[in-house]
């Protein structure tokens, strides 16, 4: 029997024994009305102090830097969440099933009761709105929404691809023409955060906003896409500052999925 380990909880599907949370992680056939094998995600135990009953579903995975910029966005607003397992690599975000939730096909997907929003920049925002958190000063309203897009355009995007082609296509599949290219595109995207964070602790204003929390999405990965924290002090200092704030994790640590899991 599968059996959660201090800390995790089960999230079984229908016909649960009681007291277990009645939860499918997305990867099965059956998404919606039963999987055929139970996973062990990670928990989010309940908080007094945490403003908002409702629980938040984050339809998410680890490998997913789109992901973690939602996830680390409501792990750090004080909202009750919990992550809900997309089998990214298992084909599940192609599903007919998920894609009757998000017809875009994507991970992350935030569900708030009937409520649903998908992309990581919409769901930032969304998670501002309900906690007060992270949108900044109101002046500051269109620079942070300026560096969002940004990130989405310049630096995430062209992250996010370079570090699949790089790691998780087979060897002989990997472009290296394009993975050079890339890598060029990120240099000169790293060169714009690096002259922007000099005498700055934050992107925009004197304290975190979402414009550091979607900026910082893919840079914490330890699979190699061309990123060394150490050739950019200022984007390195900068990552330190978020790694102390209260409540931060890796990716890997605040969301389920990894590439240990497909070994």
């Amino acid at each position: 029997m599968l059996k959660a380990a201090p800390g995790q909880q089960l999230l079984f599907v229908k016909n649960t024994p009681p007291g277990v949370a009645i939860e499918c992680a997305i990867g099965s056939s059956n998404y919606g009305d039963g999987c055929e094998t139970p996973r062990v995600l990670p928990s989010q135990k309940p908080n007094p102090e945490r403003p908002n009953s409702m629980t938040v579903k984050l339809h998410c995975f680890g490998e997913s830097g789109n992901s973690y910029k939602a996830a680390l966005a409501l792990e750090l607003s004080g909202l009750e969440w919990e992550p809900v397992f997309v089998d990214f690599f298992g084909g599940a975000a192609r599903s007919d099933a998920y894609r009757a939730l998000n017809p875009m096909g994507e991970a992350p997907l935030l569900v708030d009761g009937d409520r649903t929003i998908s992309q990581s920049g919409a769901i930032q925002q969304y998670v501002s709105d309900r906690s007060g958190r992270h949108s900044g000063a109101p002046a500051d309203k269109y620079e942070v929404l300026r560096w969002v897009l940004w990130d989405n355009h310049k630096l995430s995007s062209m992250a996010g691809v370079t570090r699949f082609l790089m790691n998780f296509l087979p060897e002989d599949k990997r472009p290296q023409e394009v993975i050079a290219f890339n890598q060029g595109r990120l240099k000169a995207a790293y060169s714009v955060l690096d002259a922007h964070l000099s005498g700055r602790d934050w992107i925009v204003g004197g304290d975190v906003t979402n414009a550091d929390l979607s900026c910082c999405g893919y840079l914490y990965y330890p699979e190699p896409f061309g990123f060394e924290r150490t050739d950019w002090p200022n984007i390195d200092r900068w990552l330190s500052n978020l790694q102390g704030l209260t409540g931060w994790k890796a990716p890997y640590d605040l969301m389920p999925g990894s590439p240990a899991d497909r070994a």
